[in-house]
């Protein structure tokens, strides 16, 4: 099972429209948009499982920068046991990004980061 986050979602992107955009690669088991715990407004970002790790990879790299709903995604790999948590600022800190993958992609936007904290997505990503 492969896990990939989907950044820079489009607040009227739905469930079954990443579904169908991932499904084009391969089996898609589960596909959460992420919302607001207190409005339950869609936060801008969403995870993806894909049973083949093969079929995941060429999901991310084909739709990492890809427009949906005129919104370029962010597409990249999650490791496993990774957690997504709310910051002072609106964008979500990820721990568990495959920092290997976010420095192929985008070099500049990675920070330096101490301890357990592999990578920090841009809030204008999210």
């Amino acid at each position: 099972m492969t896990n990939i986050f989907i950044g820079n979602l489009d607040s009227n992107a739905s469930e079954e429209q990443l579904r169908i955009l991932f499904a084009a690669y391969g089996a898609v088991e589960t596909v959460t948009i992420v919302k607001d715990r207190d409005t339950s407004e869609p936060r801008g970002f969403a995870f993806v499982e894909m049973t083949q790790a093969a079929e995941a990879q060429a999901a991310i790299s084909s739709l990492d920068g890809a427009l949906l709903n005129e919104r370029s995604l962010r597409v990249v790999k999650l490791v496993q046991n990774c957690t997504v948590t709310r910051g002072a600022t609106r964008g979500a800190e990820i721990t568990g990004v495959i920092k290997s993958e976010l420095r192929t992609s985008r070099p500049s936007t990675l920070p330096s980061a101490p301890g357990s904290l592999l990578g920090k997505l841009p809030t204008e990503s999210l």
